[in-house]
């Protein structure tokens, strides 16, 4: 209405005719970033100026020598040596928009798959995994350590936790790594938030590799990831604000004698007033049978592996084996099963002894 009619009446009563400010109608969007536009031009001293792709070229030929692992206040004190008249400001700014500043931002690719449920609804031990780094103080050395912790949803077992100065992506490589040895993480999903040492490719492929689901956290949710939060507000209260630690070692011994009670005797009350190893151990009775039978499957490749390479020839030629789960009439009970021509030195009766023991023992 007010480009219609400005032409014959003035802007400023058309607006007080449509009740809005002037400043609402002369208002208009700015493109681009804000303010003074960035210098395209450096100074040297003897008054020339030089292209900021000379300086980017310059900034590299320094971090490209062997050794040499500059930010860019030490690269703005070599650039001075070299008569740049420049300051650490516009140094930073160049060497951020050419990816040349030292572990600023880990980058990320492919997309991140986010939790769709706040709650896990967790039915068996090693379904979901929850894990988060926690600062913890040491008064002895006057620093801060870092704590991460990796729990079972389903007991609220502490799985695995490690102490140290510094968490990086390799450190969570290794944790995840130790505990597929110990308890196989293929199928399970992991659930954490959006710290770089989680977003890193080299973890993401990692989990992927070893056939582990990771998800994470909204930005600023850590409701989200509540059972772990819980955990570590439990030990903020129960261990770092009760003791003075004189040294990261006397740290480490509280925490694993406090982390040894936590599982095996201290009662939780989200699983029923009982500790998490028990409450572990009735999940693995209870376990869905699939479980049970990688974890039959598992023994019994390893048992094969050592009489392989002992008499690889005379298992070859006596002996097949089936690993894959059969369903009976019911459809309900897998099973796993053995077969194998029966030769004079009973190889395979001790085998399928073996095999009957190893089933018995998970209630097969």
């Amino acid at each position: 209405m007010i480009q219609k009619y400005q032409d014959t009446i003035d802007v400023r009563e058309l607006c007080r005719w449509i009740n809005i400010s002037p400043s609402v109608f002369y208002y208009k969007q700015l493109t681009g970033s804000v303010g003074v536009k960035p210098s395209t031009h450096t100074l040297k001293q003897d008054t020339s100026m030089v292209e900021n792709t000379l300086v980017v070229k310059d900034i590299r030929n320094l971090l490209s020598q062997e050794f040499v692992c500059y930010g860019y206040e030490k690269v703005t004190a070599q650039l001075r040596t070299q008569s740049y008249i420049i300051n650490k400001k516009k140094v930073y700014r160049l060497m951020n928009e050419n990816n040349l500043l030292l572990g600023k931002v880990i980058k990320t690719s492919g997309k991140r798959q986010f939790v769709q449920h706040r709650k896990i609804a967790a039915n068996y031990p090693m379904e979901y995994l929850c894990l988060d780094i926690k600062y913890v103080w040491i008064q002895g050395e006057s620093r801060w350590y870092y704590l991460l912790t990796i729990i079972d949803v389903y007991s609220r077992k502490v799985i695995q936790w490690i102490l140290q100065k510094s968490i990086k992506q390799i450190d969570v490589i290794n944790i995840f790594r130790t505990i597929n040895r110990t308890h196989n993480i293929k199928g399970v999903t992991v659930r954490n938030d959006n710290g770089s040492q989680f977003i890193a490719n080299s973890v993401k492929q990692f989990l992927i590799s070893a056939e582990a689901k990771q998800e994470f956290t909204h930005i600023a949710t850590p409701e989200e990831n509540s059972y772990i939060e819980a955990y570590h507000s439990i030990l903020q209260r129960e261990v770092v604000e009760r003791f003075e630690f004189a040294g990261y070692y006397h740290a480490k011994i509280t925490l694993q004698n406090y982390v040894d009670f936590y599982n095996n005797e201290r009662i939780h009350r989200s699983i029923g007033f009982i500790a998490p190893q028990q409450k572990w151990e009735q999940g693995m009775a209870c376990a869905p049978l699939r479980q049970q039978v990688a974890h039959v499957s598992e023994d019994l490749s390893r048992f094969l592996e050592e009489k392989i390479s002992c008499q690889e020839n005379a298992l070859e030629e006596n002996f097949s084996f089936k690993t894959e789960p059969d369903l009976d009439q019911s459809g309900e009970t897998a099973y796993l099963r053995l077969s194998g021509e029966q030769d004079n030195s009973g190889e395979s009766e001790i085998l399928h002894n073996r095999f009957k023991k190893s089933v018995q023992e998970l209630g097969g």
